[in-house]
């Protein structure tokens, strides 16, 4: 049986999102972000509500500060009493995973897009994702970055601006490009 390049993409293949439905659920995703980022006059019930409506599940007294933007929308858990702060990106091309109670400042970057390493691959126009998995209770700093695959142990403390290339440990404090336990 030949899978979808939607079934590839979500199970962690090389796929193509040139294919006309993942182009379809782009632009659709478009729309929903356009409606999103200009909810800013709306109360954190109603922004809820849009959240609820797109994401795979969204907690209670969750709020994500607009403009945030993401690949699709339907790949992303976020538990209850999380707070995301302006200008967040999540690329969710496989699943990314948000525990209870994290703290996510302004422009954080959780990428779970990922692309060859062999140039004739990337050149062909292939491309992967890893799941990403953040703990509870984890505060990520301002402008950092959680690469593809990588799992964030509860209660770690990622320094702002680090890059993270490997897992986080339960309880660990990283920083730093890479970021290290520190």
């Amino acid at each position: 049986m030949d899978l979808s390049e939607k079934q590839k993409m979500l199970t962690g293949q090389l796929y193509r999102a040139s294919c006309a439905e993942l182009q379809a659920e782009q632009i659709a995703n478009k729309h929903w972000m356009q409606r999103y980022n200009g909810s800013a006059d709306l109360l954190n019930e109603q922004r809820h509500e849009l959240l609820a409506a797109h994401f795979a599940t969204v907690g209670a007294d969750v709020v994500i500060r607009p403009p945030f933007y993401c690949d699709y929308g339907y790949n992303i858990d976020v538990g209850a009493r999380v707070f995301m702060n302006f200008s967040c990106v999540i690329l969710d091309v496989c699943p990314v995973s948000i525990g209870d109670d994290c703290q996510i400042g302004p422009a954080v970057q959780i990428y779970t897009a990922d692309h060859p390493r062999d140039p004739e691959l990337r050149r062909s126009g292939l491309e992967s994702g890893k799941p990403v998995k953040i703990g509870r209770n984890v505060w990520i700093g301002g402008g950092a970055i959680i690469l593809p695959g990588v799992t964030v142990g509860d209660n770690a403390v990622i320094g702002a601006g680090s890059v993270v290339t490997r897992d986080v440990p339960a309880g660990a404090t990283v920083v730093g490009n890479p970021a290290r336990v520190r």
